[in-house]
């Protein structure tokens, strides 16, 4: 993950194969600690996130929760995302994404063990609450 030189305090979370979903769909993250435990992932909308009343798709909301939880432990600690693995995750959309602002997610690392980390998150647009989410993710520790 590198410095966004266009966003000072951010960084670029972006797949180095533009043919994966996170690439493909999604699109590039910037990411940042927020604390020791909380990161910020942030999403500019584009036209293909939306449904057809011009709000943002709850497919795209959920693919956010899915891959902040990655990026979130990537920056607060360390984490091989490439080799980890979504366990489980669970969503409650709240209100209407506005497809004129990026969308961010808040992620809280609650509890992590040697191979799994416990996750929640809100998504939302400055104070706007569009969902919330909570995930486990399986890490990479080199055993079957």
């Amino acid at each position: 993950m590198e410095p966004a030189p266009d966003n000072p305090g951010w960084h670029l979370w972006e797949l180095k194969d533009p043919t994966r979903y996170n690439a493909v769909v999604i699109g590039p993250l910037l990411v940042r600690a927020e604390s020791e435990d909380t990161a910020r992932v942030r999403m500019e909308v584009q036209k293909h996130h939306t449904n057809g009343g011009n709000g943002i798709h709850g497919g795209t909301t959920l693919g956010l929760a899915d891959v902040s939880m990655f990026a979130a432990l990537h920056i607060l600690r360390g984490t091989d995302a490439s080799r980890a693995v979504t366990i489980d995750t669970s969503a409650q959309f709240i209100g209407a994404g506005d497809a004129s602002r990026p969308l961010d997610s808040l992620v809280d690392v609650l509890r992590e063990t040697r191979r799994l980390a416990f996750v929640r998150g809100l998504i939302v647009q400055e104070d706007d609450l569009v969902a919330s989410f909570t995930g486990t993710v399986r890490r990479y520790t080199g055993e079957s």
